[in-house]
């Protein structure tokens, strides 16, 4: 009987701190899987002299790249709380992890949150353009998510770069106003500046009209890589190599009850640059007098108008276009890209968690003085042979 008193003792202290510390973990996630078609795409991915064709496969994330992860919170009174959040992403077709094998490569982070102030996280998480910006674009959070990116993601409106060991501070609502920063340690010693990063942005929302702006510089050595720094190269995180990198853009968007029409503005620059992101299945993919990285240069301005339409509360359509122009320069030649990419979508809700869509993305590049990385190319999917690329997806997503 005195065991069984003690037992009933711990459990009812053991419930009753439960209780009053108001702890929660939630398991959530998302399967977004079609089939796709691609013309022109390469035979082989980084030799486009190769050839190529038509392809149809089945692919794991057209929208949204599928994911699962653990977040909580506990209530440590006072309006404060401790907060938590990791989260793997992986391919639906074949259950391998994305992000170079990463665990928790999405995001891996903790921090308190305040209900007067805001909230401090620090660990792996999105800077300003993903958090402010990338929610009034087509892309990224956006509803035509990923195979609506702007090229080479060159802006990462559409998530596809996280910072490392960053601690990040975003604000409460006030009257409408958020603001935030963050900062994104190195890590290395005696080089506090070769791939470190900071990031500030500030959101505006006053009845049906959303605006934001973010800018995010990330300051890297480029003839002494450090690839655990804040800008990770060593797991496909890196949309670019090289040195001095620099994003900021300008979003503006208007609501009329599920409905809503947006603009969005980015400028993009990196200095020395070598290579540029594209996509899993090509890797980095190397530009021409870039090699050592001294004295190139490439420039982005993205302009995006997007759209998106319920006509019935279970069935939309949306649609987006964007003009990328670019400047490349290097020692075997100077290139100005431009690429015209068009992007249209229905989505039809089975259910709140369970829904049907199709997508299609046409892009159009010239300008790209015969170099191959200024192909045609969307997302991670399999590059064109050429200047041009049609891409449709059928497919499923589910939330749970």
């Amino acid at each position: 009987m005195k065991y069984r008193g003690l037992t009933t003792a711990a459990a009812l202290m053991l419930f009753a701190g439960a209780a009053h510390a108001q702890t929660s973990v939630t398991l959530f996630g998302l399967i977004d899987t079609s089939v796709v078609y691609s013309s022109n795409a390469r035979i082989i991915a980084t030799k486009p002299a190769a050839g190529g064709g038509t392809q149809w496969q089945l692919f794991s994330g057209s929208i949204y790249t599928s994911r699962w992860g653990l977040r909580g919170s506990e209530d440590l009174g006072g309006g404060l709380k401790a907060v938590f959040w990791l989260e793997n992403g992986f391919s639906a077709t074949n259950g391998a992890f994305k992000n170079g094998g990463d665990l928790f490569g999405r995001q891996a982070w903790v921090g308190l949150s305040s209900n007067q102030y805001g909230t401090l996280t620090l660990g792996r998480q999105y800077d300003f353009l993903v958090t402010y910006l990338a929610p009034l674009s087509a892309t990224g959070s956006g509803f035509g998510g990923n195979i609506a990116e702007h090229p080479y993601d060159n802006d990462n409106l559409n998530n596809d770069m996280r910072l490392n060991n960053s601690v990040k501070f975003s604000s409460a609502s006030f009257d409408g106003v958020k603001v935030g920063a963050m900062y994104a340690f190195s890590n290395q010693a005696g080089e506090v500046s070769n791939n470190n990063a900071y990031s500030a942005g500030v959101s505006y929302s006053i009845g049906p009209v959303n605006l934001a702006a973010a800018y995010l510089q990330i300051n890297r050595n480029p003839n002494l890589q450090n690839p655990g720094g804040a800008d990770s190269t060593d797991d496909g995180n890196a949309l670019t190599l090289g040195g001095l990198q620099r994003m900021y853009g300008l979003g503006a968007q208007y609501m009329f009850g599920q409905s809503s029409v947006g603009m969005v503005w980015t400028h993009t620059s990196t200095d020395s640059v070598s290579s540029l992101w594209l996509g899993g299945s090509t890797g980095i993919g190397g530009l021409p007098g870039a090699r050592n990285g001294a004295g190139n240069s490439i420039k982005f301005d993205n302009f995006e108008i997007n759209g998106r339409y319920f006509l019935r509360s279970d069935l939309s359509l949306g649609a987006s276009y964007t003009y990328t122009t670019a400047s490349f320069e290097s020692s075997k030649g100077n290139a100005h890209p431009h690429w015209n990419q068009v992007m249209a979508q229905a989505d039809y809700l089975l259910s709140k968690r369970t829904d049907l869509y199709i997508e299609s993305v046409y892009q159009r590049v010239s300008g790209g003085n015969d170099i191959s990385a200024f192909d045609a190319g969307i997302y991670t999917l399999t590059p064109s042979t050429n200047n041009q690329q049609v891409v449709v997806a059928v497919g499923l997503k589910h939330r749970f």
